[in-house]
């Protein structure tokens, strides 16, 4: 085993990508992903519970950058508004250098339904922090829950155009423009 390193989850995440897309999901084990690393099996589930959380790691560091982004939101402010600065605010999460991982890591969890259930329950909690944070400012129900699940659908559609090969934006401005285009298709609805 390779001495002590410096930044064991990450090591992990990006070893455990890589096997995933060398040889699928349930084709890789943790014992593999920890030897691919240099690391013992109790080093990995010293950092996720399973390997599936491999790729979900962050996603507590996310919602807290997302729910303090709202209530720091200054007062007077709309529900999305707020949540726009939520938005704007986890970019820091989606930098230029993580662009290759986070497209092959939805690569990897597009192929598996059991991973495709996990992103599911990660974009809930977001919608909750959303919800919850709205709440702490309040914004009244149904508002806050309807501006929670507009920033839900916000956020996925960023995304989702953030890791398109052919986008040249910054998940900043995707996020400020797919937000714009939601107030503007829900404002032709009425």
């Amino acid at each position: 085993m390779v001495r002590w390193e410096p930044n064991a989850p990450e090591r992990l995440s990006r070893a455990a990508l890589e096997l995933f897309t060398e040889r699928g999901y349930d084709n890789t084990t943790v014992a593999e992903i920890a030897e691919r690393t240099g690391l013992t099996k109790r080093t990995f589930f010293r950092h996720f519970a399973d390997k599936r959380e491999v790729l979900f790691g962050g996603q507590d560091a996310l919602v807290k950058v997302l729910a303090e982004a709202i209530t720091a939101a200054p007062d007077p402010v709309e529900p999305l508004a707020a949540i726009g600065a939520a938005l704007e605010a986890t970019a820091v999460f989606f930098g230029p250098e993580r662009l290759k991982w986070a497209q092959e890591r939805q690569a990897v969890i597009d192929a598996n339904p059991e991973l495709q259930e996990r992103e599911l329950l990660k974009l809930a909690t977001l919608t909750t922090a959303f919800r919850d944070a709205l709440r702490e400012r309040g914004v009244p129900e149904p508002g806050a829950s309807l501006a929670a699940e507009i920033g839900n659908l916000a956020f996925r559609t960023a995304f989702t155009r953030w890791i398109d090969p052919a986008n040249q934006l910054d998940f900043a401005e995707l996020t400020r423009r797919t937000l714009d285009e939601l107030r503007q298709a829900a404002a032709t609805l009425a």
